[in-house]
């Protein structure tokens, strides 16, 4: 996945900054990328969400400046997406996921897997069924009567080839509130409870965001295979889903020029690109400790004394499990202890005495 992603940015970008005028060496661009693994019909479709700077930054003098570009049209969007497509292709064959028959297209390579994740990622990028007695059938669909033309090539902005799809038709420009609305879409959850129910027969319904152009409206699942979706969604461990290019990789020296906060390790940058270096630290941001982190999160503050509200000092950092069980179990006894010692002793009930006559 990230070795695709490194040939789709080069693609986009090495055309970003020759359609400028430049080269690689004057010209630079940037872009945050968001790998979504998810479709609307909670199947696995892996693609790039990519935030791609409309513009060149330019190096001369020792001062940095932007240099706008136009949109690219269509035809530029299907040469760019050929262009992907084709060494995309090359990559895969050279790892040996594809092969390249006698009429020069490809076909996939057909080796045995027996892990069962790997057929449950199968099953839900085919929108098939992976588990239990309906295993392997098509997922049953609610469709009603398609609501546009199915010819209609969905705008103009977009290059098809081969599969492969590349679409450029939003832009921001100036306006940070419809740049938000971008960044919100984008980083949206898999799942939408709002357009999630139950079925009468105990199924799980799913309702689609935007109709199928077949007319398709809701996708149902049993509650076995449902969970399967679910995994199959789920991403590997310690995998980076948010990426960072050009001017706003970590490792650029053009990222501390750019950014607002002015984070970056700013290798290179002459004395004229800052201010000062008084400013640069006070401008850039601190990484958050662990504990303005528990803060953050979890609303528990271990700097502030829960008695007095003065200020906290960390002394130690315990993390073996051992050494923190008997700490918490001697507190919980000298709690314990301490209860028992404010309350009364106990006694019999008061008994009134009795008078007779």
């Amino acid at each position: 996945m990230g070795q695709v992603l490194k040939i789709v940015y080069r693609a986009i970008s090495t055309r970003l900054i020759n359609k400028a005028g430049y080269s690689r060496q004057t010209g630079h661009t940037g872009a945050v990328t968001l790998i979504q693994r998810f479709g609307s019909a909670l199947n696995l479709n892996i693609h790039f969400h990519m935030l791609f700077i409309d513009g060149v930054y330019l190096e001369s003098g020792g001062n940095t400046r932007f240099q706008w570009v136009k949109a690219p049209t269509s035809a530029e969007l299907t040469q760019m997406v050929h262009t992907i497509a084709h060494r995309v292709g090359r990559f895969l064959e050279r790892q040996g996921l594809l092969e390249r028959d006698v009429e020069n297209s490809y076909l996939t390579c057909d080796e045995a897997d027996d892990d069962p994740m790997t057929q449950l990622l199968g099953s839900s990028i085919t929108y098939r069924i992976a588990v239990g007695p309906q295993a392997g059938r098509k997922v049953f669909t609610l469709q009603t009567l398609p609501a546009g033309d199915p010819d209609d090539p969905g705008g103009d902005a977009v290059g098809n080839v081969a599969g492969f799809s590349l679409h450029a038709g939003v832009a921001t420009k100036a306006q940070r509130n419809k740049l938000e609305r971008l960044c919100r879409y984008i980083t949206r959850p898999a799942v939408s409870e709002k357009r999630l129910s139950l079925t009468p027969g105990g199924n799980i319904r799913y309702q689609l965001k935007t109709p199928y152009r077949n007319g398709t409206t809701h996708v149902i699942f049993e509650p076995l295979d449902f969970m399967a979706k679910l995994a199959a969604l789920v991403p590997r461990p310690r995998v980076n889903l948010t990426r960072y290019h050009g001017v706003f990789a970590p490792n650029s020296k053009h990222r501390a020029l750019v950014t607002p906060a002015k984070r970056g390790k700013g290798k290179g940058l002459k004395k004229g690109d800052q201010p000062n270096d008084s400013s640069i630290a006070t401008e850039r941001r601190a990484a958050m400790s662990w504990a303005q982190r528990l803060k953050r999160v979890f609303n528990i503050d271990v700097e502030t004394c829960s008695t007095c509200g003065g200020a906290m000092k960390v002394i130690a950092s315990i993390e073996d499990p051992l050494v923190i069980k008997k700490i918490l179990d001697h507190l919980d006894r000298k709690t314990a202890a301490s209860i028992a010692f404010l309350l009364p002793d106990n006694r019999a009930p008061p008994q009134a005495d009795l008078f007779t006559d």
